[in-house]
């Protein structure tokens, strides 16, 4: 059965992030994910989560200066105390919240030397892995599209993303799937998850172009949807899309899989 997450840093956005909790519940959803989580405490997030019956899929580990275009801290050379610092202060959050799968942001790469960000890479990688996994917790690595959304960034093929976890050789590593990125980057997405689902640790969606929800564009999810459920894909879906017309307005192709709107 399919189990969609709603993604509260896109969506219900017109709500103060606290109270977007409540709204994905009113909606629906079971479970919720977000970027990050830090301008709150740990006690914020679990009370929004324990009030509203919500399960937490997936967070970032702190990537640096979002604001400022920073995307992640993992593959840049000389910053490896302060990403580490970062998995600790993820930890401490995944533990008061249940939540067990963080995601690992690289970077943004361009103009440095490839060699020592790779090596800058799996080290982070490795300790981020060797951190959590006592606590039952993947380290997840998404490959980002570099064609739209973000050029410049270490690591925006399913191949790249694999020879990294393969390196790091660490068994509670996964591969984060945006099927809105690799969708821009290498298509032939029923084939593709297909071939890579035992490395799959949790899969994203939105449509393209535009990055809108399902219908908005080019991908037949309502078939994609089903065929990731036929192949025995057990985690959450994330929803991570940028809603065309508000939320609430855009959720007419989730109903099929949103059983909590009566609860």
């Amino acid at each position: 059965m399919v189990k969609l997450a709603a993604n509260l840093s896109m969506l219900f956005t017109e709500l103060p992030f606290l109270d977007r909790f409540a709204a994905a519940a009113d909606a629906g959803f079971g479970a919720v994910e977000f970027l990050f989580p830090y301008e709150h405490s740990p006690d914020e997030i679990v009370r929004a989560l324990r009030t509203n019956r919500l399960e937490l899929a997936l967070f970032n580990l702190p990537a640096g200066d979002w604001a400022g275009g920073m995307r992640g801290l993992a593959a840049l050379p000389g910053r490896e105390a302060e990403c580490r610092a970062g998995a600790a202060l993820a930890l401490d959050y995944a533990r008061a919240a249940g939540c067990r799968r963080l995601h690992l942001m690289a970077g943004i790469t361009a103009g440095l030397d490839p060699q020592a960000c790779r090596a800058a890479m799996v080290a982070n990688l490795r300790h981020a892995a060797q951190l959590v996994e006592g606590d039952g917790i993947e380290i997840l690595l998404e490959p980002i599209n570099t064609r739209v959304d973000m050029p410049g960034y270490f690591h925006d093929t399913t191949a790249a993303a694999l020879g990294l976890i393969a390196e790091a050789g660490c068994p509670n590593v996964k591969l984060q799937y945006d099927i809105y990125h690799m969708q821009i980057m290498e298509g032939d997405l029923a084939r593709t998850i297909a071939r890579l689902l035992p490395s799959i640790g949790h899969v994203q969606l939105a449509d393209n172009p535009g990055r809108g929800e399902p219908g908005t564009g080019e991908i037949a999810y309502p078939w994609l949807l089903g065929h990731i459920d036929s192949l025995g894909y057990e985690g959450f879906v994330g929803c991570e899309y940028r809603p065309v017309a508000g939320t609430a307005a855009g959720l007419g192709w989730a109903a099929p899989y949103l059983a909590r709107g009566t609860d």
